[in-house]
């Protein structure tokens, strides 16, 4: 079940002020698009792994839209989390464009 949390924050990764969403639980950074692998349930923060979630891929999806790929640095698990209206769509065009190639 999902638990609304929309806090702002400063990204782990780059540094930057993450405002809240607003309009659903913010749960990754809209400039470099990394999160925390914090959630067992999207909103819950229970998890204690803490890892950075690194964006792997970005994909079209029939149910959700386009969606984020991500690998946890610290465990190994990917997850995923919906792109967001604000998210930096230069970051998510490398992001796919990385792993287009393989890099």
């Amino acid at each position: 079940m999902f638990i609304k949390n929309d806090n702002e924050f400063i990204c782990k990764n780059c540094g930057k002020k993450v405002q809240k969403l607003k309009y659903t639980s913010r749960d990754h950074c809209n400039f470099c698009l990394h999160s925390l692998h914090v959630d067992i349930t999207p909103g819950d923060r229970k998890n204690t792994c803490k890892g950075d979630l690194v964006p792997i891929n970005v994909v079209q999806t029939s149910k959700k839209g386009q969606v984020i790929i991500y690998k946890c640095s610290k465990c190994g698990k990917e997850v995923k989390n919906i792109i967001a209206i604000d998210d930096d769509k230069d970051t998510i065009y490398e992001i796919v464009k990385k792993y287009s190639i393989g890099i």
